[in-house]
């Protein structure tokens, strides 16, 4: 009899010590989910929850290995920002350069403007778009008419020779006032505008070697007026072509 109840004694204390190995394993498998989890960057509060719930669930095991996930997920944070950072200084530095340019290329234009007693005609202008020329309609066209006037060609010419060297996209629109227009040529507005900016466009690229890939032009009828339409004058100054020289960086 004291046999068999030491035999029994034996079954009921079976060797668990596999289970070590086990729970290793579980915890060396959650390390790995937890890396692959935090290199969709994670942010690191919502890290240090997941951390501390699978810790609680598997127990205390190899707590070496959630440091050392801890510390990658920082350190790839920590990398992450100072490119974020580096790519953010480069841009900064190329919208400075860029700025430079087109405030050099309004300094040339504004000397050709007053050399040449266009002050009243032409106008430029820097904004967060680009640099702008402001070309009244009648230094350009008749009223009424989308063909140039001889005496604009000179001024297109010298125009064309100042855009060469950049390398911006070039947006020319032509604007109205807000008094209809009916004829056959051009049934509204928008079909004046539209005409004006297409033909300066083509004077422009026949007068240097600039890229046709570079230009767009866009009529914008009495729909983007600097002024009210309510006055000649505010008339007068709507009544436009815009060369713009739109910026490569933004900020």
């Amino acid at each position: 009899m004291a046999k068999k109840k030491h035999e029994q004694h034996h079954e009921e204390h079976m060797d668990e010590t596999w289970l070590i190995p086990y729970a290793d394993l579980l915890t060396l498998l959650l390390a790995v989910f937890i890396v692959l989890f935090a290199s969709s960057q994670i942010d690191q509060k919502k890290f240090e929850q997941i951390a501390q719930s699978m810790s609680a669930a598997f127990g205390s095991g190899s707590p070496a290995i959630l440091d050392s996930v801890r510390v990658d997920t920082a350190s790839q944070q920590a990398q992450s920002g100072e490119d974020d950072q580096s790519a953010k200084s480069a841009k900064e530095q190329a919208y400075m350069q860029e700025s430079a340019q087109l405030t050099q290329v309004k300094k040339l234009l504004d000397q050709y403007i007053q050399d040449n007693g266009l002050t009243s005609e032409l106008q430029t202008v820097i904004t967060d778009e680009g640099l702008v020329l402001r070309i009244k309609d009648n230094a350009l066209f008749l009223s009424g008419s989308a063909d140039l006037v001889p005496e604009s060609r000179r001024m297109g010419a010298e125009i064309a020779k100042m855009l060469m060297p950049l390398s911006q996209k070039i947006v020319v629109s032509g604007h109205t006032d807000n008094i209809p227009i009916h004829t056959g040529e051009f049934p509204s507005n928008w079909d004046l505008s539209a005409k004006r900016a297409v033909n300066f466009v083509k004077f422009l690229l026949a007068q240097e070697k600039l890229s046709p890939a570079r230009f767009s032009a866009i009529g914008y009828g009495e729909f983007r007026p600097l002024s009210t339409n309510d006055t000649e004058e505010g008339r007068i100054k709507n009544r436009r072509v815009e060369v713009l020289i739109v910026r490569n960086y933004k900020m």
